[in-house]
């Protein structure tokens, strides 16, 4: 197996450096890509210091399934992992993803360690079935894809600013791409979260209309997810305003954030599945567009 490995990054050098390090101990064959968009910390130089890069691609996209499929696109392997900025493979984790890929899955994935004060907590497998498709979710900072897997669904959507991941999720198992869950396939994450989730409602909503209404169609089943998804986190919101925490005024604000999101998002996803009939349902992936790369170091 030939391994690849993309790590996109944004103002991230510090963690970076450390994730790095990570994978030249424990995946010292593998082909190293590290996609950095418009950052200002300095990423670039120490990138370019280290001899244990294969490639670094300057984006100028904020957008981080932008920064994947050039990492794809850039990627040599017969197998392509990504990694986030902030995480540290562990040592079972090439180990892992060699037989996992070796057996033949499409996509291995596993836990994502997160540290926070009270300890640990580890994320687990993720399933659901929706429209009668069963669904197996995968961390965007740990999962590897086989080659023609990742061909299969073009990469990642670039019109999400979130959510990309999910996106790709729901696609694979519309193409019934395997998702294998390996607990050796684990990774360490710090602080941050480098999937790209704004904390905006709209943003939240708009992707999930969109997704949703693009893989499945503007059916009863997928307003009611989105709408449920909605009602549940008013109540969230709706619970810190009794208790004084958030003003009431941001609460209906959210709201209209909320609904509008889902109104663009709706109209979004219609028009994407006009524009992609295909199973892959990605009018946005690697193949739309070849000008993402303004600079590329190679050193292979």
């Amino acid at each position: 197996m030939n391994l690849s490995v993309v790590v996109p990054t944004l103002n991230g050098r510090d963690p970076l450096s450390a994730c790095l390090d990570a994978l030249s101990r424990h995946a010292p064959e593998a082909e190293v890509i590290v996609v950095n968009g418009p950052s200002a910390d300095g990423t670039t130089g120490m990138v370019c210091d280290r001899d244990d890069v294969s490639a670094l691609v300057e984006i100028s996209d904020r957008n981080l399934n932008v920064a994947r499929n050039a990492g794809i696109a850039e990627a040599s392997g017969d197998a392509i992992a990504l990694v986030g900025q902030n995480v540290t493979v562990e040592e079972s984790w090439y180990d892992g993803v060699t037989q996992a890929i070796t057996n033949g899955t499409d996509v291995v994935t596993g836990p994502v360690h997160r540290m926070v004060k009270a300890g640990m907590t580890t994320e687990t497998v993720e399933t659901r079935t929706i429209a009668g498709r069963d669904v197996t979710y995968f961390s965007g900072r740990n999962a590897v894809f086989s080659r023609d897997a990742i061909e299969a669904v073009d990469g990642f959507d670039e019109n999400l600013k979130t959510g990309g991941a999910r996106d790709c999720a729901h696609r694979l198992a519309t193409l019934d791409r395997s998702v294998t869950w390996s607990p050796a396939v684990s990774v360490r994450q710090g602080e941050g979260d480098d999937e790209g989730a704004d904390r905006d409602w709209g943003i939240k909503y708009r992707s999930l209309a969109y997704r949703m209404t693009k893989n499945y169609g503007p059916r009863f089943t997928v307003f009611r997810r989105t709408v449920q998804d909605a009602v549940g986190d008013a109540r969230e919101e709706g619970r810190d305003v009794a208790s004084g925490e958030t003003k009431p005024t941001f609460w209906v604000g959210c709201g209209k954030h909320v609904c509008k999101g889902i109104a663009v998002g709706t109209k979004d996803g219609v028009l994407a599945r006009l524009r992609d009939r295909t199973d892959a349902r990605n009018p946005a992936g690697i193949s739309s567009r070849a000008d993402r790369a303004v600079e590329r170091y190679d050193w292979r």
